[in-house]
């Protein structure tokens, strides 16, 4: 219940991102976006799912057998936080810099996410033993559902609500919508700490290779 429980607030975190992203990239620069047309926002996404494919293929199977999936979701978790929120400075660039810029952060961002999310996968199956392996997926696919559906409109307020305060002394604008984020993803983190969610020592054959998974 424990990693269903982080990998629920991740999937929150990810799905409010998408959402955010595209409407703070096709906002209006004295708002805080980027000014993008729907054709920018294409291209930046292209990009990022074609980096992705070659991560998860190339790149994550090692990554994972190396740290383990506790560590490596860990890791990118707080790589992540500085990156984004560097997203309002990106902002103010233009041209061609602009757009080579956010499409490196973009890729950067979604692989850190792509980590955490098939992280927690892989601690969501390695927590039950096999006959219970259905079940809990289930229950996680479920859970997951209700928080991902709660993300996007979320986001889109919180974006919405930040933009009406551009002139604040406290984290203006954008700054504020990307601070939420990663006080979002800062409590899954928390939560991915001992004592809640909990270690237990098993044969590599039983995880993936794995030495630790979650019990």
């Amino acid at each position: 219940m424990s990693s269903i429980i982080v990998y629920c607030i991740f999937s929150l975190h990810d799905s409010a991102y998408q959402e955010i992203f595209s409407l703070w990239a096709v906002s209006p620069q004295r708002l805080g976006g980027l000014s993008f047309s729907t054709d920018n926002v294409g291209n930046v996404l292209a990009i990022t799912g074609t980096g992705l494919m070659i991560y998860q293929i190339s790149l994550y199977p090692s990554l994972q057998k190396a740290c383990g999936t506790v560590r490596i979701a860990l890791i990118t978790r707080v790589l992540s936080v500085p990156l984004l929120q560097s997203y309002p400075f990106i902002a103010m660039l233009s041209g061609f810099l602009l757009n080579l810029v956010i499409s490196i952060a973009s890729v950067l961002k979604n692989i850190l996410t792509v980590s955490i999310i098939t992280s927690l996968f892989l601690l969501v199956n390695g927590a039950v033993e096999q006959h219970q392996r259905g079940a809990a997926n289930g229950v996680a696919m479920t859970s997951m559902s209700v928080f991902k559906a709660i993300g996007p409109a979320g986001g889109g307020a919180i974006l919405t609500w930040s933009q009406k305060r551009m002139d604040a002394s406290f984290l203006p604008g954008t700054h504020m919508v990307f601070f939420i984020l990663n006080v979002v993803a800062g409590c899954g983190l928390l939560l991915m700490c001992t004592p809640f969610l909990r270690v237990k020592k098993k044969t590599p054959s039983e995880q993936f290779g794995e030495a630790s998974p979650i019990h």
